[in-house]
């Protein structure tokens, strides 16, 4: 796998982000071959070349080499610079594939980083800004990384396929992380959510909660949905609403599942009423998974757990995502291995079966944070 001057080279256009978040930390050069080379339309897509723009804002020195026709891609990261960056995301995909990656990144900065992005805020694909509001930064604060300057705000709302949306995300840096022991999952305590609509009737949003009440209502009655609805410039560019639920657990875990209309012009339309249901089904399925992080958040656990000080940070997580399961990358680029344990439901744990993850922390630190 490794060759010369320690670069890993990889082929194939899957889990690009990954590779190039773990190479940036690392500091390894990475090279991908064969990027959708037998495609009709080869190499990089426009949202991957936004996502290594995006990489060379918050960075300071990175080398990035492209050949003409996009298939292969080197890539010698820099140092991680941060400070105020703005960055108009591709709207293939939503600002939550570029979220998941500045998560990872952000805490190791050589400055605080301030990031105003702009795009699609919620759809089908990528895990919505709210999601992430309400699951991923509670999880940064177990790791310590925590201040007034921690915050992900959504500005403006923006729909595929016109975006138009606009979030600003802040977060300070830490020159080291904390172990954690999350192998407590608790029992589910309250219900939030966010029904969201953008240049359809306000009504759509209601219709939603009360649709997804009417199957939640039956488990648990500290349930609470808000109704968001803007107007004009704030709406964005196209049609639509959708659902965000969380779940948050006795033990301060969170657990999320979320569902959006289908673009405008694509697919047949959706009713409220049948959103609202199918979203409190996956949130109910997710809640059967159940663990300490929710599936949108396993790899960030694992990554942060990785990067921890040197000593033994234990999750208990779901059943592992296909994407986690090739987080594996991490045993490439940190030369790290998890002890992974399946604790099958029984007494103690309800739902599915469970897998304890334990490793030992690399003792990462933050070289770029100037000392005050």
């Amino acid at each position: 796998m490794a060759t010369q001057a320690n670069s890993l080279s990889y082929a194939g256009c899957n889990f690009l982000r990954q590779r190039l978040v773990l190479s940036t930390l690392s500091g390894r050069p990475v090279k991908i071959r064969k990027i959708r080379a037998r495609d009709d339309n080869p190499g990089l897509r426009d949202f991957e070349a936004s996502f290594i723009r995006l990489l060379d804002k918050i960075t300071n020195g990175s080398r990035i080499e492209i050949n003409q026709t996009g298939t292969t891609l080197y890539y010698q990261p820099g140092l991680l610079y941060g400070g105020s960056v703005e960055h108009d995301c591709s709207v293939l995909r939503g600002i939550g594939y570029y979220l998941e990656s500045l998560l990872c990144l952000a805490p190791f900065m050589k400055h605080p980083l301030k990031i105003v992005l702009r795009g699609v805020t919620n759809d089908q694909v990528d895990p919505s800004v709210d999601v992430l509001k309400a699951t991923a930064l509670p999880l940064l604060k177990q790791f310590g990384i925590d201040g007034e300057s921690f915050e992900l705000k959504i500005v403006r709302r923006g729909m595929p396929p016109g975006g138009g949306g606009e979030v600003v995300f802040s977060c300070p840096v830490r020159k080291v992380l904390k172990p954690i022991q999350l192998t407590d999952p608790g029992k589910i305590k309250r219900i939030r959510g966010m029904a969201y609509s953008v240049r359809v009737s306000p009504q759509m949003a209601n219709r939603i909660v009360d649709s997804a009440r009417s199957i939640l209502n039956k488990f648990i009655p500290d349930i609470y949905i808000y109704t968001d609805h803007m107007k004009g410039v704030n709406s964005g560019k196209s049609p639509g609403f959708g659902l965000s639920l969380v779940a948050e657990t006795t033990s301060g875990t969170f657990l999320s599942a979320e569902l959006a209309s289908n673009p405008q012009g694509q697919g047949a339309a959706v009713l409220p009423e049948d959103l609202g249901r199918n979203c409190a089904r996956l949130l109910l399925e997710e809640i059967y998974r159940g663990g300490c992080v929710d599936s949108t958040n396993q790899s960030l656990a694992l990554l942060l757990m990785t990067l921890g000080q040197q000593d033994v940070s234990k999750v208990l997580l779901g059943p592992l995502s296909p994407y986690t399961i090739e987080f594996r990358h991490l045993k490439s680029f940190f030369q790290i291995m998890f002890k992974i344990e399946t604790k099958p439901c029984g007494e103690e744990l309800k739902g599915g079966d469970k897998v304890l993850m334990t490793c030992v922390g690399i003792g990462f630190s933050n070289l770029s944070k100037t000392l005050k």
